[in-house]
């Protein structure tokens, strides 16, 4: 029989595991138990991104409480993990989970006698001393980067100077992603970004932004701070800000109607905005854009409704139409997203294309094994790239595929990555005002207000 852990005495800290993925987990970790010299955080556990466990989170990062560092393990070692280290306290920190999942996580840690712990809004939000504009969803997918980035050639055009901050992938060296500043490519390729990075910075960076991301966020938001105007945070899956934001802007996907109420912590972030953007109106089917209003508005009924689309432009139909295809997808919105087709599927589709070939007949070893961990996934591929042998799965499953084109639909530049060799075609896809649920005003003028109350309009 298991048994539950022995309370400690009064000259010991108490035991504390947290869940992550990360990214949200560290951010706990800085804001809440770093500094607590009564509880001792004696692991994470990691889930969702390959190949973080078995690393640890470095004695420069931890402070001078963790000289080791901290471990980060396997999510499937947490019930052993409790049970031999007596952990009173289990913290989940990732996002973009289903509910029951969960409440499943939750079983397992109170079934070796830990509490099980969500920490909230107030406990890690940073106060920065400029306005913040944060960018959430319901879900990862929903359109919050290409938001993000109209909004900031709005900000732009406006005369401010926008610090986008992007929510944390540091999955490389910790320690030296503590603070990241990116301005061009190079600095990209001098930080080995992984194209899970590059499709969130790259699109930012042509756009002229800099991009701050990193591990320690205080000390980022700081930086950002001393060199904008505003903060622009750039959301991640459907986390909620790690910045208190005076003007929340959240997503909702009618492509995926439902899943605004039936994923944490997308349904809390749903209900802490401050204004409801719902995406893709122009590909989604009215019954759709109808439910995903009608549930924003019964948990929900201060924040105001916009409507935005995602247009979606190949850089070359005609050498699409009548051929033989294979399409790359963003990676992270048919993953953890759920997904099972994205916009290259979409545009490859409306340019004619003769027939979408399904690459999983070509899959590499390390690609396969994406298809069987997602079995979701439609007739496309993933932009995996989370470490050098997935990237090169990656090219040789495109380069094996028995097709006359590629088209990619990845923000970053797969060709710059891997050598393809077929031709390739990109898909873009950006964000359009559609204006309001009741066609009364626009999303931009909404957000002009904010910034009238800022006293931002004419800086």
């Amino acid at each position: 029989m298991g048994t539950d852990p022995a309370p400690p005495t009064d000259t010991q800290r108490h035991r504390v595991v947290i869940m992550g993925a990360a990214g949200r987990d560290f951010h706990n970790f800085n804001t809440v138990y770093r500094g607590d010299p009564d509880f001792e955080v004696i692991a994470f556990t990691a889930t969702q991104i390959p190949k973080v466990a078995g690393r640890s989170y470095p004695p420069a990062l931890a402070g001078p409480g963790y000289p080791k560092g901290i471990p980060i393990v396997s999510e499937d070692e947490l019930e052993t993990l409790c049970r031999r280290n007596g952990v009173e306290r289990v913290v989940f920190a990732y996002s973009d989970i289903d509910h029951a999942s969960v409440m499943h996580k939750a079983s397992i840690a109170l079934t070796a006698g830990s509490d099980f712990v969500m920490l909230g809004p107030r406990r890690t939000m940073i106060e920065a001393r400029l306005p913040v504009i944060a960018v959430s969803a319901v879900r990862t997918g929903c359109g919050k980067s290409q938001t993000a980035r109209w909004l900031s050639q709005q900000l732009k055009a406006h005369g401010l100077r926008t610090g986008v901050v992007r929510h944390p992938m540091p999955y490389g060296d910790l320690e030296r992603q503590r603070v990241q500043r990116f301005t061009d490519r190079a600095d990209l390729d001098a930080a080995e970004c992984t194209i899970e990075e590059r499709e969130e910075y790259e699109p930012h960076l042509r756009a002229g932004n800099i991009v701050y991301a990193g591990v320690d966020y205080e000390e980022i938001i700081a930086l950002a701070s001393s060199e904008s105007d505003l903060i622009l945070w750039d959301g991640g899956n459907n986390d909620f800000p790690f910045v208190r934001p005076d003007l929340h802007i959240v997503l909702v996907d009618p492509l995926r109607p439902g899943d605004e109420t039936s994923h944490h912590p997308g349904e809390a972030v749903l209900r802490m905005a401050d204004v409801v953007l719902v995406a893709k109106v122009n590909s989604a089917e009215p019954a759709g854009i109808k439910q995903v209003e009608d549930n924003a508005r019964r948990i929900n009924p201060r924040a105001p409704i916009f409507h935005g689309a995602s247009p979606v432009r190949l850089e070359s139909p005609d050498a699409v139409h009548g051929k033989r295809v294979l399409v790359v997808e963003d990676g992270p919105t048919l993953t953890h997203g759920g997904m099972s087709y994205g916009a290259g599927h979409v545009a490859a589709s409306e340019a004619g294309a003769g027939e979408i070939v399904d690459p999983r007949p070509f899959a590499c070893a390390d690609v396969a094994a994406v298809y069987r961990d997602y079995p979701h996934l439609g007739a496309v591929l993933p932009a995996v790239g989370y470490y050098p042998s997935q990237l090169t799965a990656l090219a040789e499953t495109i380069n094996s595929a028995d097709v006359d084109v590629v088209v990619s639909a990845t923000p970053c530049d797969l060709s710059a990555l891997i050598e393809i060799e077929k031709p390739v075609v990109r898909a873009r896809y950006e964000f359009a005002d559609a204006g309001s649920s009741d066609k009364q005003s626009t999303f931009w003028s909404f957000v002009e207000k904010f910034l009238d109350e800022c006293g931002l309009r004419g800086t």
